[in-house]
């Protein structure tokens, strides 16, 4: 039990067997985490606990979308150290590990794209590039070498190895939410069980899984704008779920920019929040790709499956 609390009890050799295979001992939260939602069978379900859930999803989609990919990743823009740390603690509420593991993955990713080198190809199958990847031990650790520039920050590094902590604050957050509005909004009619189960574990549930889809679906099916060497796709469905995400073609071709809806028809939630950080002085340098380019670039629209 104390491997789920504190990362750095997990301790992976070289010569470890199996590194491919899931490490069942270690995931049990990850499988708990799926289980538990099936209480929503018998909390039911509200109006005010749908919202509730919904808020959740929105906020740290937000957080996974534009800090711990777009700026960990990418370094699409920069921002003051509390605000990195602010947006960093809210995105591992999200449940997806530290920011320095998701980021240094997510740049292996980029470096060696629908390889064998690649931890979540799709040509390792479907479920390999949906999530079986992160739940074997081969990709358990952080990819420290990737990741040099922010590592520095060591408030980064304790949520990376205490990275279960934010997840159940917000829960606990949640449910105090619950037990404040079964108290004094009884007409509500949601219980703070009920809110626990959609606000967080829900919630929480359908973030994960559509995050995951950017590695798998969005790399099997949907459109192709440009010649990238890999299977992105250009994905209109995913990029509404994710606050536009889904635009991965286009963001395979031009990794850095903040901006993945290239034109205006193309969704993209996060860039939008973004500019207004911006405006707000939260943010600075914010890059975006070369419109000069997109149009010489661009070889097809074509779908593909």
């Amino acid at each position: 039990m104390k491997n789920w609390l504190d990362n750095a009890e997990n301790h992976i050799g070289s010569q470890s067997s199996n590194l491919d295979q899931v490490d069942w001992g270690r995931v049990i939260p990850f499988i708990l985490l799926h289980l538990v939602c099936l209480f929503g069978l018998i909390t039911g379900v509200s109006t005010t606990a749908i919202i509730i859930c919904i808020v959740s999803y929105l906020i740290r989609m937000f957080a996974i979308t534009a800090f711990y990919h777009r700026y960990f990743s990418h370094k699409s823009f920069k921002t003051h150290r509390l605000t990195q740390f602010l947006f960093a603690f809210l995105g591992t509420t999200a449940t997806q590990r530290g920011p320095l593991w998701w980021a240094a993955h997510h740049r292996h990713h980029h470096i060696h794209s629908d390889t064998e080198a690649d931890s979540h190809s799709p040509k390792a199958g479907f479920w390999n590039s949906h999530m079986l990847w992160f739940l074997n031990k081969r990709n358990f650790p952080t990819k420290w070498q990737r990741i040099k520039d922010f590592a520095q920050y060591k408030e980064l590094r304790w949520l990376d190895r205490f990275d279960i902590i934010p997840p159940i604050l917000f829960a606990t957050m949640i449910f105090i939410l619950g037990i404040f509005i079964e108290n004094y909004f009884p007409e509500a009619g949601a219980s703070r069980w009920q809110i626990l189960i959609w606000g967080y574990f829900i919630s929480t549930l359908m973030l994960a899984h559509v995050t995951y889809s950017i590695n798998s679906v969005a790399h099997r099916w949907g459109s192709k704008r440009f010649d990238t060497h890999d299977e992105s796709r250009n994905n209109f469905f995913l990029a509404i779920l994710t606050l536009g995400e889904g635009w991965h073609n286009n963001h395979h071709k031009f990794p850095s920019s903040a901006r993945q809806g290239i034109y205006w028809w193309e969704f993209d939630l996060s860039y939008y929040l973004l500019c207004l950080m911006k405006a707000m002085g939260l943010i600075w340098d914010v890059k975006k790709h070369d419109l000069a380019k997109v149009n010489q670039e661009q070889v097809t629209e074509n779908s593909a499956s």
